[in-house]
C-alpha cells in the first residue's frame, strides 16, 4: 500500500476478516466489513451529536436513553437536523457490543437496526441516500453458516476499537486494505472501481490548480463513475477555501454505488451536498438538471467497456460534435465525451484511460482528431504498469478543458519513475509532485516530458502515442573495439595456460597407472 494504516484498524480488519475468510470469498465479504464499519461511524455520529446538543456529561448511551425517553421529540429533532437520520438508543453499535458482552446478542438485532435507520429517513431530504444501503449485509445468507448471530457476534467485537477520531480516511484505509491483503485472488471483481491514491492525487492536485481558494474556489465536483467516491474526496481535500462543495456522482453497481455513499457520509460530507444516483452513466444522461456542469469532473471508468452504441446516440448533446461513436466494444471516449460535456467552460477535467486511446484508429481516431482540432486536450500523463489492483497494463491520465490558453498538448512520460512494493508498483510522493510541477512549468523535460503544438501533432496524423514525443531511449554508450580484442586475447591466453596446468596434474595423477593412462590419452584426443 502507498499509505500505511494504523495498527488499531489493521487488526480491526485482520480480525474481522478471519472470521469471515472460510466463509466466503474476499469481495463479499469486504461488503459485510465496511458495511459493520460505516453503521459503526453513524452511531458514533449520533452519540456525538446527543452530547452536543445537550451539553452533558457521562455515559453517552445513558444520556441519549434518558432524553429518549423523556424528551424524544426534541433529541429527534435535532438528529434530523444535524445528520439527516436516527438510530435509536437500543439500536446503537455500542449497544450490540454491550448485548454481546452479556450474552444477549441476536442476528435479528442487527438486522432491525440496518432497516431502521434506513426508514428513519423517510420524509427526510436524505431518503434516497440512505435507501437500500445495506443491502448487501446479507444477514440472511446461509454462507454465514449454522450460527449467525455467533459469526456477526465475532465481527462486531473484532471491530468495536476502531477510532474514527485519528483524522483518517477510515473507509477509504479499510477498503484499499482489504483489497491489497484479502482480494487479489478475486481480481477485477474486487478492484474494479477503487483508484489507488497516488492516482487520485495527481488528478486532485491539477483539477484544483488557481482553484483552492477565493472567489475561484471549486465548489462542484463531478465523477460520472464514482466506484468508492475517493476520487471526488480527494479533490475536495485539496481545496482549502470556505466555500462548501457539492458531491455529484453515478455508479452502474449497486454495492459500489452504497460503498460511496458511506464514504462520502464518514468523512463528514453532509447528505444536503451529495447528489449521487445508481445507474448507468451512457445509457442515459445525467445530470440533466441544473447544475448540470461542473468546476471538476474526475473520473477512472471501467477501461474498453461495451456500450449500446446505436445510431440515434449520434444526436446526443454529449457525443453529436464529435462525429462518431466510440466503438461498441471499447466505451473510453464515450466516458470521456460525458464527463467534457458536463464541464463548465472553466473547470478542468482528469479522466484515466488505457493507452489504446491514444493511437487507435477509425471511430476513436475520428473522436480524437475532433478534440485535437477544437484544442480540448491539455496534457497526457503516462503512469507506469501494474499500479492498480485490478489490471497490470499500464494506464495514463488525461487533463482537458474547453478554454485552453496554449496551442499545444503536453506529454509527461512518468512510467519508469515508481517503487517496488509487494505485488503492486507504487508512485511516491516525489514521483507525485514531480508530474504536477512539470505540468504547472510547461516546460521540455529531457527523455521525461515534452510540449507539442498542434501543427506537430498534425504532422504525426493526430497519433497521441507518448513515444512519438517523449523519447525515453538510452543509447548504449561506444564499444572499445581495441580494448574488446586485447581482453579477448588476454582470455585466450589464460585458457591455455589453464589447460596446461590441468594436464600436468592429470599426468602425474595417472603416472602409474597404464589404464588410467589409456583413458587420459582417449580424452586429451576428443579434446583437441
Amino acid at each position: 500500500m502507498s499509505k500505511e494504516i494504523s495498527k488499531n484498524l489493521e487488526t480491526a480488519l485482520w480480525s474481522s476478516a478471519n472470521v469471515l475468510r472460510g466463509m466466503m470469498d474476499a469481495s463479499e465479504y469486504k461488503n459485510y466489513l465496511l458495511g459493520l464499519i460505516f453503521y459503526r461511524f453513524l452511531s458514533d455520529t449520533t452519540l456525538k451529536t446527543v452530547m452536543s446538543a445537550t451539553g452533558e456529561d457521562g455515559d453517552p448511551i445513558a444520556v441519549y436513553e434518558k432524553y429518549w425517553e423523556n424528551q424524544q421529540d426534541d433529541i429527534k429533532a435535532e438528529l434530523y437536523e444535524a445528520n439527516g437520520y436516527i438510530i435509536e438508543p437500543n439500536d446503537l453499535f455500542d449497544s450490540m457490543v454491550k448485548r454481546i458482552q452479556n450474552h444477549q446478542f441476536q442476528v435479528s438485532d442487527l438486522k432491525q437496526a440496518l432497516f431502521n435507520v434506513e426508514q428513519s429517513v423517510k420524509g427526510q431530504r436524505s431518503e434516497d441516500d440512505f435507501e437500500g444501503l445495506f443491502s448487501d449485509i446479507d444477514l440472511d445468507s446461509n454462507r454465514l453458516g449454522k450460527n449467525p448471530s455467533q459469526v456477526m457476534n465475532d465481527v462486531i467485537t473484532a471491530l468495536k476499537d476502531i477510532d474514527f477520531d485519528e483524522g483518517r480516511d477510515v473507509l477509504g484505509d479499510a477498503y484499499e486494505y482489504l483489497i491489497s491483503e484479502f482480494a487479489m485472488s478475486a481480481g477485477k471483481k474486487a478492484g474494479e472501481f477503487y483508484t489507488p491514491r497516488t492516482v487520485s492525487e495527481i488528478i486532485a492536485k491539477i483539477v484544483t490548480l488557481d482553484h483552492k481558494n477565493g472567489d475561484n474556489q471549486i465548489r462542484s465536483v463531478y465523477d460520472a463513475a464514482m466506484g468508492s467516491g475517493s476520487l471526488l474526496l480527494t479533490i475536495a481535500g485539496e481545496v482549502d477555501g470556505d466555500y462548501p462543495i457539492s458531491y455529484h456522482g453515478q455508479e452502474l453497481n449497486t454495492t459500489t454505488f452504497n460503498l460511496a455513499r458511506m464514504n462520502l457520509m464518514l468523512h463528514g460530507v453532509s447528505y444536503e451536498d451529495i447528489y449521487a444516483r445508481n445507474g448507468d452513466t451512457l445509457d442515459a444522461d445525467w445530470p440533466t438538471d441544473e447544475p448540470y456542469q461542473f468546476d471538476a469532473v474526475a473520473m477512472n471508468p471501467p477501461y474498453s467497456a461495451h456500450w449500446d452504441n446505436n445510431d440515434s446516440r449520434l444526436s446526443d448533446p454529449r457525443f453529436r460534435d464529435y462525429g462518431k461513436l466510440a466503438p461498441k466494444t471499447k466505451a473510453d471516449y464515450a466516458f470521456l465525451l460525458h464527463g467534457l460535456y458536463h464541464l463548465k467552460p472553466t473547470g478542468t477535467m482528469g479522466i484515466v484511460l488505457p493507452h489504446g486511446v491514444l493511437f487507435r484508429g477509425a471511430a476513436e481516431g475520428k473522436i480524437r482528431e475532433e478534440l485535437i482540432n477544437k484544442n480540448q486536450i491539455d496534457a497526457i500523463i503516462g503512469l507506469p504498469a501494474n499500479i492498480f489492483y485490478s489490471t497490470s497494463i499500464p494506464t495514463l491520465i488525461m487533463i482537458l478543458k474547453k478554454n485552453k490558453t496554449t496551442d499545444d498538448i503536453m506529454f509527461i512520460d512518468a512510467s519508469n519513475e515508481f517503487t517496488k512494493e509487494k505485488n503492486q508498483n507504487v508512485l511516491t510522493e516525489a514521483n507525485i509532485n514531480k508530474i504536477v510541477e512539470t505540468y504547472v512549468k510547461h516546460e521540455n523535460v529531457d527523455k521525461y516530458a515534452h510540449v507539442a503544438s498542434l501543427k506537430e501533432i498534425k504532422e504525426n496524423e493526430y497519433n497521441l502515442n507518448i513515444p512519438r514525443y517523449v523519447d525515453t531511449f538510452e543509447e548504449e554508450p561506444p564499444v572499445d573495439v581495441d580494448k574488446l580484442v586485447a581482453d579477448m586475447t588476454a582470455t585466450d591466453d589464460k585458457i591455455i595456460k589453464l589447460q596446461t596446468e590441468l594436464s600436468g596434474m592429470m599426468d602425474d595423477l595417472v603416472a602409474n597407472d597404464p589404464v588410467a593412462q589409456q583413458q587420459l590419452t582417449a580424452i586429451k584426443r576428443i579434446l583437441k
